[in-house]
């Protein structure tokens, strides 16, 4: 834009007022101390501040001539672009030189849209995965699972700060692997986050139709005064440690995974400094979150004539569906996910299409057939194995194997190698975590 066709003082363009100062090279935009407007009084405070500051810097351009600079704002009670700020409706102050003009979360939004994003249908099958675990195991499990997500998470976070003389600023971790492993990384890492998408979006399937079943038995046993009486199962031995849980183990990879968003939802964090601690704080509540529902229901779980053995894959399954309850529960999972559903679909969709063709929508037939195949993926697994609990560590150990322990842990001894700063202790510890990823995997065919 020429500097001549900048509006004058009290105008605005792209949120932007500008000095009616008598050069036209020295016009800048002024400045109003920057604060959040909580309230209509404080915005139309903050309005009325800016407004007396462009009269007043008006009134001095027309005191004089245009040729006198006696009376011509001076430098320094303009500020610079860079402190130069605007205001959302909602209360939110950022820059509009010199940086990202995009809004900014604090930290306790950015800490609660990951725990959010984390949390979803594995926490129906934590009982379950303790049970398999045992008690004192799966506790154990859980803990350690957590800290080993959470370090992998912080070495995707930390990815694009390894590439020298690049700008990564609006890279994602898949741009990440294809810098460093080419078109194998690219391809390797959009394959295992459309397991991961799709594996819920199976979930999601098996549980929908699970509840709209229950709610529709509940409303006919309702309305033609039937009593019921749901049986668990036969009984068994309860022990703390068991050799099933590596079915924990894959649950719970799923369960922490957020490794392939992690770096967008940072992106916006207000202060990037905190990212580590924001990250830590996020996991600790997602594993404590874990930990309650799924020790809550396990010690709370019936004794003997009933057992332990007898927990289903999905809790709410063990609750017979004459309880009012969990008609409620289900009832509103069942809205929560026929919501959620399609836009899981749509990620799919973009994903993938987007790498094949260019295009997130090249046809109306190419989305239909990748329709088809999504939805009869979960038709199928509903009608013949309708197991949430393996559904989900199936999914989560082949989608952790690259993006959870391999993906990460070879990047970062790549770029250490590179800048000659591999130490064996390091590689050692990312070695095993490699190992690790593949011995979970393998573990949930083989035990």
């Amino acid at each position: 834009m020429d500097e001549d066709s900048k509006p004058l003082l009290g105008s605005v363009r792209a949120g932007e007022y500008y000095t009616d100062s008598l050069d036209p090279k020295q016009r800048r935009p002024f400045h109003v101390e920057p604060r959040n407007i909580v309230g209509d009084e404080v915005q139309e405070r903050v309005s009325a501040e800016a407004a007396a500051l462009s009269s007043r810097v008006h009134y001095y351009g027309r005191l004089t001539a245009s040729s006198d600079r006696l009376l011509v704002p001076p430098d320094h009670v303009i500020p610079s672009p860079e402190d130069i700020y605007i205001y959302s409706p909602l209360g939110t102050a950022f820059k509009v030189h010199g940086g990202d003009s995009t809004p900014k979360n604090p930290s306790i939004v950015t800490i609660f849209a990951i725990w959010n994003t984390m949390m979803g249908t594995s926490i129906l099958s934590m009982p379950w995965g303790i049970k398999q675990a045992g008690f004192t195991l799966g506790i154990i499990i859980i803990v350690l699972m957590g800290l080993l997500t959470l370090y992998c998470c912080y070495r995707v976070l930390k990815s694009t700060k390894s590439i020298p003389y690049v700008d990564t600023s609006d890279w994602e971790f898949p741009d990440v692997c294809k810098y460093y492993f080419g078109g194998f990384g690219k391809w390797s890492s959009l394959v295992f986050s459309l397991v991961s998408l799709i594996g819920a979006m199976v979930v999601y399937w098996v549980l929908m139709s699970n509840f709209l079943f229950n709610t529709g038995k509940f409303i006919y046993n309702y309305v033609h005064n039937v009593n019921t009486s749901d049986t668990f199962g036969t009984n068994g031995t309860d022990r703390e440690f068991r050799s099933l849980f590596p079915q924990l183990t894959g649950v719970l990879t799923l369960a922490f995974f957020i490794h392939n968003c992690i770096i967008t939802l940072m992106k916006n964090n207000r202060h990037q400094e905190n990212n580590v601690r924001d990250l830590s704080l996020a996991y600790l509540l997602v594993g404590l979150t874990y930990l309650y529902v799924g020790v809550l229901i396990f010690a709370a779980f019936p004794s003997p004539p009933l057992s332990k053995e007898c927990i289903e894959p999905n809790f709410l399954d063990n609750f017979p569906s004459s309880d009012i309850l969990v008609f409620f529960a289900r009832t509103c999972l069942l809205f929560q996910m026929t919501t959620v559903y399609p836009l899981l679909g749509y990620l799919v969709r973009v994903q993938l299409m987007g790498q094949l063709f260019g295009d997130h929508y090249p046809s109306f037939l190419h989305v239909f057939i990748l329709n088809i195949f999504v939805v009869g993926a979960g038709v199928l697994m509903a009608r013949f194995y309708p197991n949430i609990g393996s559904i989900i560590r199936y999914s989560g150990a082949i989608c952790g194997l690259a993006l959870v322990f391999v993906l990460p842990s070879l990047i970062h001894m790549i770029s250490l190698q590179r800048r000659g700063e591999l130490r064996w202790p390091s590689a050692v510890f990312h070695g095993f975590l490699v190992v690790l990823g593949v011995a979970n995997l393998f573990g949930q065919f083989f035990m």
